[in-house]
């Protein structure tokens, strides 16, 4: 007798069976009842969290023969529940749209919804991955679909909505499927492990909901795979080998690491996540994705709803999230994105990722303009300075014959050197060393340099950046 794997064998098979879903399944099962149902259906969201498993719950619905009528509690047992279960009943026809995406398969479609069903109420068509259709094929479709025949029904599922046309969209009900908490594929998975008689440790059970990252299917393969280990009981650390580190603990590793600007330790766990089977890219996004989190708690607070964080690591991220200020945050998701992008088309991916992780980790060494800016604004203010140096000019005495300076003109030579002197050492220019910084002037005197160092703002300057004055130069006025 052949084996039935734990994803078919357990598969919902009524409303009330939904995991994670519960608010589409009460709607659906509403519609149901109240006479409502749409001619066309959405299904959204990712890989293993129920839209095939509900469109099947919904054609039984629909066609269940122990009920007069459309039923929300399908028997199970007729004829008609029992092929639709299994995908093998003649008027729920399942389509699957990465092998049948022609302009001709659409036209067959419609030749064959204009005939009643041969037994059931509707004939329900279940298009899965309809994102792949052509462009031809939707167009063909539309007509269809808008004003099909009174006793059809079409559910389409796909993984990537965003490619759906929208003419398509506006002619059915949207459904999103969210990802599965990682709480409730654990009580699932420990619901099965007992109907298995199969014992294992909780860790491990939890272990393999986080890793299965909101999809169910995801989480009962992973447990099939323990499962052929042929224990009977199964323990955390026996499986160390056989499941790899949950997503979720190598990137709170590596972002502590991080925090701790340990580049050495940062390394060793990207090095465990590429060798986990997250490809370059894949790694850039996880971890754009854990930050954001870290950021959201960060901003927004340990209660906020905008991230959805596993209860067993929800008070270790809390307390992870204060170790980079908001600014940070920005900075590293802004740095992973262009790693995302550069290591698509590079052949060194490797030696990108590496560089961006030893950059983050030594990401505090890196002041903004913002930060600088503050730390130098205790000095005294450019506009204070220039002030100080007007009324400065302004005490000195012009020479005989000179026309004053509200005249118009600029003045003497003589008034013009002494209003150059009297302005601030801020406004002199102290240029970077190197061969870029040098000039064909005479070198400044040690006279100059020592009237240059006794500005407080320079003394600031030099004190944040670490630099020496090489050359002092008087910039014309107005600048």
């Amino acid at each position: 007798m052949s084996y039935t794997v734990l994803a078919r064998k357990y598969r919902s098979r009524t409303f009330d069976e939904v995991i994670g879903q519960e608010a589409i399944a009460r709607t659906l099962k509403n519609a149901v009842a109240n006479g409502r149902v749409h001619h066309g259906y959405l299904f959204c969201g990712t890989r293993g969290v129920g839209k095939t498993s509900m469109a099947r719950i919904l054609a039984k619905a629909l066609n269940c023969l122990a009920a007069d009528a459309p039923t929300t509690d399908p028997c199970g047992a007729c004829e008609a529940c029992q092929a639709i279960a299994v995908g093998q009943d003649l008027d729920v026809i399942e389509i699957d749209a990465a092998s049948n995406t022609g302009v001709d398969n659409i036209r067959e479609l419609r030749s064959h919804a204009q005939y009643r069903p041969a037994r059931c109420r509707f004939k329900v068509y279940i298009v899965d991955e309809v994102h792949m259709l052509s462009t031809g094929a939707f167009n063909a479709l539309l007509k269809t679909l808008e004003e099909p025949p009174s006793h059809v029904k079409f559910i389409f599922c796909t993984t990537e909505p965003h490619r759906v046309p929208a003419t398509i969209q506006s002619r059915c009900q949207r459904f999103e499927f969210r990802s599965i908490p990682t709480d409730q594929i654990a009580q699932q998975l420990t619901s099965i492990l007992q109907a298995e008689s199969i014992d294992a440790d909780e860790a491990l059970v939890r272990r393999v909901a986080r890793l299965a990252d909101g999809s169910m299917r995801d989480a009962l393969s992973l447990l099939d795979q323990l499962l052929s280990l042929g224990q009977d009981h199964l323990a955390a650390d026996l499986v160390d080998e056989i499941l790899p580190r949950a997503g979720d603990e190598l990137m709170l590793e590596l972002t502590s690491a991080l925090g701790g600007n340990d580049a050495a330790a940062a390394l060793s766990c990207t090095e465990q996540c590429l060798a986990a089977g997250l490809g370059f890219e894949r790694f850039a996004v996880s971890l754009i994705d854990h930050l954001r989190c870290l950021m959201l708690l960060r901003v927004c607070g340990a209660d906020t709803e905008l991230v959805e964080v596993p209860a067993g690591l929800r008070e270790e991220m809390v307390s992870q999230c204060r170790q980079f200020d908001a600014t940070a945050y920005v900075y590293m998701i802004g740095l992973l994105e262009q790693l995302r992008r550069n290591v698509r088309f590079s052949t060194c991916g490797r030696a990108l990722v590496d560089a961006a992780v030893v950059r983050l980790a030594d990401a505090e060494k890196f002041s903004s303009i913002e930060s600088l800016l503050a730390e130098l604004g205790g000095v005294e203010s450019g506009a204070a300075a220039g002030e100080r140096a007007r009324r400065t000019t302004a005490d000195v005495p012009p020479k005989s014959g000179a026309k004053p300076s509200g005249s118009g003109k600029r003045g003497t030579p003589v008034a013009n050197r002494q209003r150059a002197a009297a302005k601030p050492a801020s406004k002199r220019a102290i240029q970077p060393s190197g061969p870029s910084g040098r000039t064909d002037r005479p070198a400044p005197s040690s006279g100059q340099i020592q009237a240059v160092l006794r500005d407080p703002l320079v003394q600031r300057a030099i004190e944040v950046f670490q630099g020496r004055p090489i050359d002092v130069k008087r910039v014309p006025r107005g600048h």
